[in-house]
């Protein structure tokens, strides 16, 4: 005879041995659910009517998500800028800008990891890319092989914090909160992840020299103007494009989805402008572009939107038109958006999949009282809140060996966001809380990318790595790297102001003491009328 109260810790129970086994998360939480869902009318917990959530649930929660559109254009975005040659470009000129000092080229594969992370938003692109480019430069300068794997997985897996990072728009969803705030809060976690990549990198090379040296003067092809004019032409165009992108969100002029669109457009603009096969007439064109929106943006901020601030955006619109058809004339190019489609269609597929079957699982975990018991069985951990949240973070920690974040965001994420909207607010106001709460487990998640054995970020790197690089190095190698992220992880905890210090401060007007007075109003004189006399 099975109970109601045996229901939750049954389909939780079963959630685990079902992604042990390895079958395709999406239908097995559509499986599960409706198991349970049908087992729980058969004991009579609740009635078929019940089960008519999950369908009005997927059609309002999933396909009728704007904010969900976003996914779609960040993951275009990203397939597109992680071929087009921009990463080259970067890595080969900050390597020669950082490589006099000891550990140059690890900071240049930090700093490029941060700016790719801010643009692509994959972490499989970004390893791959970087490691192809920069693993064989830094065997040839002799660099620590565990501290080459470690650098490039590590710097790789920033690009889930920084935004415009899919995680982040994923969580913003699953806990009911904007995509600029949650973008926000991130920012902060994210430069610091930064520094303490930057200070480990700068403590190895006083503590172990031979393992970061500088690159010898010989190899170094660049110098003066002329390496300055590289690196500014690879951090200018990502520069802009990071502000149309996150700019425009955060200052209220997009919504994520207009800003994702114009990220898909500007990436198209970024390839386009780094391939050697871009005609002189589009440069031209693209230079008049570019002048017309400085002239259009300097009339909007300083003048009214007349005449002259139309025909400048006219002109900046063509330029863009004319850059794309310049995309759909070379080959390489037309090859490349025809990947970029692909990559987005598959992305875009499995979430939504496995969105629908977490709407399955979790309508029918809360119709039998999931949510109770996980919130009793949460409520009671010793240590209160920092309990929870160290309770919280060391099982996010563990569950990322086997989940990916799309499951972990899914899955988990929604069964304890109210226990922890209910715990935090009265640490950070309950506006922040949820805010925090996400960045804490974006930066947790961080490390599923770098776990032994089932890292992704590890098998990207064997994938591309030669043949004399041992995985044992890249499993050791990445050790340190995640000791870091779980620094990061506690500092978020120990300083909530590392989220929450550029998000609004909360209203200090108590609501139940507000008084609104009306005054009298004098009575009205009285109307006389003189009816006709019949």
């Amino acid at each position: 005879m099975i109970t109601l109260d045996m229901m939750p810790p049954l389909m939780f129970g079963g959630l685990v041995l079902a992604m042990l086994i390895g079958f395709p998360v999406a239908f097995t939480l559509a499986a599960l659910g409706l198991s349970f869902g049908f087992l729980a009318i058969h004991e009579g917990f609740f009635g078929l009517n019940f089960l008519q959530a999950i369908p009005e649930r997927v059609y309002g929660n999933v396909l009728s998500n704007e904010l969900l559109l976003a996914i779609p254009f960040f993951t275009f975005m990203g397939a597109i800028l992680e071929r087009c040659g921009l990463a080259e470009d970067m890595l080969d000129s900050m390597g020669q800008l950082f490589g006099p000092i000891r550990g140059g080229l690890g900071y240049s594969v930090i700093i490029v990891g941060f700016i790719l992370g801010a643009i692509t938003g994959t972490v499989a692109a970004q390893v791959i890319a970087m490691a192809m480019i920069s693993m064989p430069v830094m065997i040839r300068y002799g660099y620590n092989i565990r501290y080459i794997t470690g650098v490039l997985a590590a710097s790789g897996t920033i690009t889930q914090l920084v935004p415009p990072s899919l995680v982040l728009i994923v969580l913003a969803d699953q806990l009911g909160k904007s995509v600029g705030d949650m973008y926000l809060g991130a920012w902060g976690p994210s430069v610091f992840q930064i520094a303490l990549f930057a200070g480990y990198t700068f403590l190895l090379g006083l503590v172990k020299p031979d393992h970061v040296p500088p690159v010898p003067k010989e190899a170094r092809t660049l110098t003066g103007w002329a390496l300055w004019k590289k690196c500014l032409l690879g951090i200018i165009p990502s520069a802009v494009l990071i502000f149309v992108v996150l700019g425009t969100m955060m200052l209220g002029l997009a919504t994520p989805t207009e800003a994702g669109a114009m990220g898909a457009v500007g990436a198209i603009v970024l390839a386009v402008i780094h391939h050697k096969e871009f005609s002189a007439t589009g440069h031209r064109i693209l230079l008049v572009g570019i002048a017309a929106a400085g002239i259009g943006t300097m009339v909007g901020i300083f003048f009214t939107q007349n005449l002259v601030f139309k025909i400048a955006f006219a002109l900046t619109y063509l330029a863009v038109i004319w850059v794309c058809i310049e995309a759909v004339r070379i080959p390489d190019l037309r090859q490349l958006i025809k990947q970029g489609y692909e990559t987005t269609m598959r992305i875009t597929c499995m979430v939504t999949f496995i969105l629908i079957g977490s709407t399955c699982f979790s309508i029918v975990f809360l119709g039998c009282n999931g949510g109770v018991w996980l919130e009793n069985m949460l409520t009671s951990l010793p240590g209160g809140v920092w309990g929870f949240l160290i309770f919280i973070n060391l099982f996010i920690f563990f569950v990322a060996f086997f989940l990916d974040f799309f499951e972990i965001a899914f899955i988990i994420l929604p069964m304890i966001a109210p226990v922890a909207q209910k715990l935090l607010a009265p640490v950070v106001g309950p506006d922040a809380a949820l805010i925090w709460f996400g960045v804490m487990l974006c930066v947790n998640m961080q490390t599923s990318f770098l776990h032994p054995p089932f890292g992704f970020a590890l098998f990207y790197l064997r994938g591309v790595a030669p043949r004399s690089v041992k995985s044992s190095d890249i499993y050791w190698g990445a050790m340190p790297w995640i000791g870091l992220q779980a620094i990061m992880v506690a500092l978020v905890i120990a300083f909530p102001s590392t989220v929450t210090a550029l998000l609004d401060a909360p209203s200090k007007l108590d609501m139940d003491k507000i008084k609104i007075e009306v005054p009298e109003m004098e009575p009205l004189p009285e109307l006389k009328f003189d009816m006709p006399k019949q």
